[in-house]
C-alpha cells in the first residue's frame, strides 16, 4: 500500500509539472555519508558519488515550483584503522597493517517535493531552497573488504546481508544556485542533506557467535541488537533545460 501511494503521488506530481511547462536535467557529484548505529562503535564517513535525473514545474508568475527526481546513490560508512602492533596470548607481537573497510549500500531513489526561488537581485542567477519526501530501494551492497584480510579483527562487526532492509524512506532538504547560459539552458550547483527515518540495517541479538579475532580468548560471544540509519550530504553539479508551453488563442 505504501509503495502504491508513493507511485501515485509521483505520477500525479509529474502530470502537474508537465501541464505547466517544465525544466528538466541531470546532476551528480559527491556523496559523503555516515551511519548512526545502535549498540555499536561509530563508523567513519564514506565518500562516494551519486547521479540524478530531475523534472520540475515552470511558471513565470511565481517563484514556487514542484519537482520529481530519480537517482542512484552509494551510501554507508567505513572503518579506518592505523597500522598497529598487537600482542598475542603467547606474548608474540603481530603487526596489523592500516585498513580502510567500506560498507556500501547502492540505492535507487525517488523524491518528490517543492522548490522556492529567493527574491534576490542577482541578475540572471537564481538562489533556491528545496524540501522533498524520498523513498529508496537497495539494489546491492558491499559489506566488507573485497579481498579478505587475515589481520582483520573487525569482521564480527560487519553487517550481515540478511538483515539489510531493501526499502527505506526519509527527506531531502537543501538549496542551490541556478545560472542560465541562455533562455533554455543553464547550470546548477546544489547542496542537500538527506537523513533517513527508517533503518537500513536491523539485526536482532545473536547468540553463540564464534569470535573471529585471532588474538582474543577462544569461545563464542553474543552480538547485541544492531540497527543503523543513513545520513548523506550531497554536492551536485548539473545541467538544467527548459521546456516551455506556449498557449495560442
Amino acid at each position: 500500500m505504501r509503495s502504491l501511494f508513493i507511485t501515485l503521488f509521483f505520477c500525479g506530481s509529474v502530470g502537474i509539472i508537465l501541464a505547466q511547462g517544465s525544466a528538466f536535467g541531470i546532476k551528480g557529484g559527491i556523496t559523503a555519508s555516515r551511519q548512526r548505529w545502535d549498540n555499536n562503535f561509530d563508523r567513519d564517513m564514506l565518500l562516494r558519488y551519486h547521479g540524478i535525473a530531475f523534472i520540475e514545474s515552470l511558471a513565470e508568475d511565481t517563484r514556487f515550483s514542484l519537482f520529481a527526481q530519480a537517482g542512484y546513490h552509494i551510501k554507508g560508512s567505513a572503518i579506518r584503522t592505523p597500522r598497529s602492533a598487537v600482542t598475542g596470548s603467547g606474548g608474540t607481537i603481530f603487526t596489523v597493517p592500516a585498513q580502510q573497510i567500506s560498507f556500501e549500500y547502492r540505492n535507487a531513489s525517488l523524491t518528490v517535493g517543492a522548490k522556492q526561488h529567493l527574491d534576490l537581485d542577482l541578475g540572471d542567477k537564481k538562489l533556491y531552497y528545496l524540501f522533498g519526501l524520498r523513498g529508496e530501494y537497495t539494489i546491492n551492497t558491499l559489506l566488507g573488504p573485497r579481498i579478505p584480510n587475515e589481520y582483520d579483527i573487525f569482521t564480527i562487526y560487519y553487517p550481515i546481508p540478511e538483515f539489510v532492509r531493501k526499502i527505506n524512506y526519509g527527506i531531502t532538504v537543501g538549496g542551490g544556485i541556478h545560472v542560465p547560459f541562455d533562455d533554455l539552458v543553464g547550470v546548477l550547483l546544489e547542496f542537500t542533506v538527506n537523513p533517513d527515518f527508517s533503518y537500513q540495517y536491523d539485526q536482532p541479538p545473536l547468540e553463540n557467535i564464534i569470535n573471529p579475532n585471532p588474538w582474543a580468548p577462544r569461545g563464542n560471544i553474543t552480538l547485541p541488537q544492531r540497527r543503523s540509519t543513513n545520513l548523506a550530504f550531497e554536492l551536485s553539479l548539473g545541467f538544467r533545460f527548459l521546456r516551455k508551453v506556449i498557449y495560442v488563442d
